[in-house]
């Protein structure tokens, strides 16, 4: 038996491992199975170029709990080592097993997905075991070893009596973390970090029906039929796929095994995904993995942590953003790259290079598909631009590349849902919809119902209003009138439509200069100056006569602090002002001006201003009642 001391470069090394290694102690289930794991896959290896004579076979992991005697054991039917191997990796931390055979075998192994570290991820037992043990015997003839710590430097290595191929870890669990003895709790991290591990893992035992015994009929003596009772039999319990879509070619694949695999990743996601994405890569970087896309309503407070990161199929967060570009934070789905660092800091995997240039790829192959998408099927993409937009919107606004391509599918629907790509609509509308200074005006409205009565004034004339709802409109619109040229956007409800898109032709007002400026000041003693600012226009007769409009710049600052942005004013900055449009030459403006009694002139305004705030959905409370009872009045 060989008695020494770990050569760690600390002596305190197992309290800092305890700390500050890992912030969550549960990690420790993941790494020991993961080592578990690569030494079946470089088992696999050897095997195949003849380095091994061991029978790769069909191997497993089993994970065991011995609840009455806290233990919890972790057995593989990997390579294994020999005496010599636990004491250079295990007991010098810092050589790592995974290093030097890349090394030793790098021509033949450069492609054959194996990548590990089997240095301080072991060592993360000792958060939750008191005593670890080793009992490993390694696929050459050697003989087994028998390691046994008991968390601090000093550990025991001696012969062991195991025949099988493989390591077996057993944990002697502290007191303080009994949590990990409950199958429940195991079974949930299985789950969750080991769901779709290379290598199949064994939890248990399960019955399932026998698939080699038919049921018998059974006839009584009334002649009645039953069916004997289905016959039984144990098998063990496979917790994982070790083969999940992402694996796979997408040539391979058909729709319903990418719904298949969403509904196993989600399986309380009752909506299907509207599509998916395969990334398959391998240079300058290995990258695979499958990202879908849900129906995404205007809720910009949408759950985020939906994409799940692995390296080597071992989980290992699905907090991505950062890692992933933060408009597709809002896919779902599964991202895999052994480029990666199984590190559970994310501002180290933020820094990371490798990080990097995944995220631009990401971002690359999802403009394409969505360019593709578009081109074969326009229709349908149509159909569901309203599921999608929020993404690539939000795409278009954060990421520079993406914003660039774009332009090739994103959409911009009217109000009567014709969908155009932005050069379709510029070729649409530059000839009527330019104003005299040769700027192109888009109009566009966010809410149908509410903006009706300006859609319609804008449609009579001609224009095409397009339909932006999302949040983040302003802040997209904004970004394209400083990216384009000669351009800029006006909702409807601005102002009086000739003002927003200005023509050589004015319209003569019936009113004089005495008369306009005796309207001016008649509206300004009824108006409140704190809310509405007057305007006199001289605009087609037919034209309703007060109209009530925000004015784009403060009404888009406004919209833009909602939803996160607006520069350096507050939100205090920006008072409910708006504008009231009189027409001058309306027929009631005239009549109002005419009118000799002043409480007739002011009931006169009060109604008309009334009506133009109701249009706006602006009436409300006291001031809707009182409209009310005046109006009743009126008519009697």
């Amino acid at each position: 038996m060989t008695k020494g001391s770990i050569n760690v470069s600390v002596e305190n090394i197992f309290p800092l491992i305890k700390k500050f290694l890992y912030s969550d102690h549960e990690i420790f289930l993941r790494e020991l199975i993961s080592n578990g794991t690569d030494a079946t896959l470089k088992l696999k290896h050897l095997t195949s170029i003849g380095e091994s004579k061991s029978e790769y076979g069909n191997p497993q992991i089993d994970v065991k709990i011995d609840k009455e005697g806290k233990k919890l054991h972790i057995i593989d039917q990997g390579l294994g080592m020999t005496a010599e191997e636990v004491e250079k990796y295990i007991n010098q931390v810092a050589f790592s097993g995974a290093e030097e055979f890349l090394d030793k075998y790098k021509d033949s192994a450069k492609d054959s997905g194996i990548i590990g570290h089997f240095g301080l991820g072991f060592y993360s037992a000792f958060m939750v075991a008191e005593k670890v043990e080793i009992i490993t015997k390694s696929h050459t003839d050697a003989p087994a070893a028998h390691w046994t710590c008991d968390g601090s430097p000093e550990f025991t290595l001696e012969a062991s009596d195991k025949t099988e191929r493989g390591t077996e870890i057993i944990l002697h669990i502290a007191e303080d973390s009994t949590e990990f003895l409950e199958e429940g709790r195991i079974r949930t991290l299985l789950q969750k970090y080991n769901k779709f591990m290379p290598i199949p893992i064994k939890f248990g035992t399960k019955e399932v029906n026998d698939p080699e015994h038919e049921p018998a009929t059974i006839t009584d003596k009334d002649g009645k039929e039953t069916k004997e009772p289905q016959r039984k039999i144990t098998v063990d319990n496979i917790i994982n796929n070790p083969n999940p879509a992402w694996t796979k070619q997408p040539a391979d694949l058909q729709d319903e095994d990418y719904k298949g695999f969403y509904r196993e990743l989600y399986p309380m996601q009752f909506e299907e995904p509207l599509f998916n994405i395969h990334l398959n890569v391998d240079y300058p970087f290995n990258l695979t993995g499958i990202l879908y896309f849900p129906k995404l309503s205007n809720d910009m407070q949408i759950q985020k942590d939906k994409i799940q990161l692995y390296q080597n199929q071992v989980f290992v967060t699905d907090n991505v953003e950062g890692i992933v570009p933060e408009f597709l934070t809002m896919l779902r789905g599964v991202i895999d790259s052994p480029d990666i660092p199984l590190n559970v800091s994310r501002s180290y995997l933020q820094a990371d290079g490798a990080v990097k240039k995944i995220s631009s790829y990401i971002t690359r192959k999802v403009a394409d598909k969505l360019k593709s998408l578009f081109n074969n099927n326009r229709e349908d993409f149509e159909a569901k631009w309203n599921d999608i937009k929020i993404v690539i919107e939000y795409g278009m606004l954060s990421e520079e590349k993406f914003f660039e391509k774009a332009g090739d599918f994103a959409l911009y629907p009217t109000v009567d849902g014709t969908y155009y790509t932005y050069d379709e609509l510029y070729n649409k509308i530059k000839a009527n919809q330019t104003d005299k200074d040769d700027k192109l005006v888009i109009l566009y409205a966010s809410n149908k119902d509410a903006q009706h009565a300006y859609i319609e004034t804008a449609k009579a004339k001609g224009y095409e209003v397009l339909l932006l709802d999302s949040p983040i409109v302003p802040h997209l619109i904004q970004k394209l009138e400083s990216t384009k040229e000669n351009i800029s956007f006006a909702r409807v409800d601005g102002d009086h439509i000739d003002n927003l898109i200005k023509k050589d032709e004015t319209t003569i007002s019936k009113l004089t200069e005495e008369q306009k400026t005796e309207l001016d000041t008649l509206l300004k003693e009824v108006i409140p100056s704190e809310k509405f600012m007057v305007q006199l226009e001289a605009m087609d007769s037919d034209a309703s006569p007060f109209i009530i409009t925000q004015p784009e710049f403060m009404r888009r600052m406004k919209e833009m602090q909602q939803t996160g942005g607006g520069g350096m004013f507050g939100m205090g900055s920006f008072p409910e002002m708006y504008n009231l449009v009189v027409n001058t030459n309306s027929k009631l403006v005239g009549d109002i001006l005419e009118t000799k009694t002043k409480a007739k002139q002011e009931r006169l305004i009060n109604q008309s201003l009334d009506l133009a705030r109701l249009s706006q959905g602006l009436l409300k409370g006291e001031e809707l009642t009182k409209f009310i009872k005046r109006s009743y009045e009126m008519i009697k």
